[in-house]
């Protein structure tokens, strides 16, 4: 088992080695197709340095968005229920979110005017991909491991792809039909040994729970693709956070009347971290980051997400995963990287 999780280790460190040659490839590259004036320029001398930079905030990015199931499980352990916890995440990212939206604004040469009908389709599809989508994710985690969490989450690239072909008549690939093939055999070697315990049908509903999540954001992406287009990434997702906050709030306060200051220290602790590094943090490293490497090479980038999830979570959380789940993860891994990057390159 520790040979197994020093070769993922290893494996991790590799992919950072190998993102270090690409860019490297790229920029002599770059130079060599530079006219001779601009290889005077000063800013040309900066291009690896930039692209490493950007690399390293997709980076950071994807480790923090991994990050989150982790703080979720240890906050559980505090006694706090789901939609509390939910809430003062969204409570504490709702001043990042409402200065990123004005900045955002301000910074935008020519501003988008929202019609009424685009702010109800901001706020529909808001609410499905960040609070229908964490609230099944967050009650997934109290059955599974922060580790299968991950792993089952990552595969919405792939309910994108399918809904994509069910509902707006995209074409499949052969090596799309095969990478679906092999993400949902590693999915089902990772969880085949759960079948066998005496709490496998809790483990099951748990992943049930998380597919819910991963659907409810795959349909968020296709639905919001058009908007995203017109008004910037920053300034819609910074809206959409507002309306998954309105609802998360409401929903709190019909159910609990708002009862959000009883916790243990904790509690608000790890809800804050939560908020600021797996929350508003990330999404803005990865955003930045793919502005300047491209969706492509960040989507190689992100193939850490569920390494770095079992990495932490093994030292937070002192989570084992088996051999079969090592291998089932790493299959996903491949799988989803394989739809991603056909894709990007389309």
């Amino acid at each position: 088992m520790t040979q197994v999780r020093l070769f993922f280790i290893l494996l991790f460190f590799r992919k950072i080695l190998l993102l270090r040659l690409i860019i490297i490839k790229k920029t002599k590259s770059y130079r060599k197709n530079l006219p001779l004036r601009s290889m005077k320029n000063p800013l040309s001398g900066n291009y690896a340095n930039r692209h490493l930079l950007a690399a390293l905030l997709v980076l950071c990015g994807s480790i923090s968005f991994s990050a989150k199931a982790v703080l979720v499980k240890l906050a559980y352990r505090y006694e706090v229920d789901t939609v509390s916890l939910m809430t003062l995440r969204m409570l504490f990212s709702l001043p990042f979110f409402l200065l990123i939206a004005w900045y955002a604004n301000r910074q935008t040469a020519t501003r988008y005017s929202l019609k009424k009908k685009e702010l109800g389709h901001i706020f529909i599809y808001g609410i499905l991909g960040f609070y229908v989508a964490s609230l099944f994710d967050f009650f997934g985690l109290k059955y599974v491991t922060a580790s299968l969490e991950r792993v089952v989450l990552f595969t919405y690239p792939t309910l994108v792809l399918l809904l994509s072909f069910l509902f707006l008549n995209k074409s499949i690939k052969r090596v799309e039909i095969f990478a679906l093939i092999l993400t949902y055999a590693g999915i089902a070697i990772a969880m085949i040994e759960n079948f066998s315990l005496p709490d496998g049908n809790d483990v099951l509903f748990g992943c049930g729970l998380i597919f819910g999540a991963a659907l409810a954001y795959a349909i968020y992406m296709i639905g919001s693709g058009s908007m995203l287009k017109k008004m910037g990434t920053l300034q819609y997702n910074s809206l959409a956070m507002l309306a998954a906050c309105t609802a998360i709030i409401l929903h709190h306060a019909l159910v609990y009347q708002l009862a959000l200051f009883h916790y243990p220290k904790e509690v608000y602790f790890f809800a804050l971290l939560m908020a600021v590094f797996s929350t508003v943090l990330a999404s803005f490293f990865v955003t930045a980051g793919v502005k300047i490497i491209g969706a492509s090479q960040a989507a190689i980038i992100s193939g850490v997400g569920p390494i770095a999830t079992i990495i932490l979570a093994y030292i937070f959380l002192d989570e084992r995963l088996s051999h079969l789940q090592w291998i089932g993860t790493f299959i996903v891994i491949i799988g989803v990287l394989l739809i991603t990057l056909k894709k990007n390159n389309e």
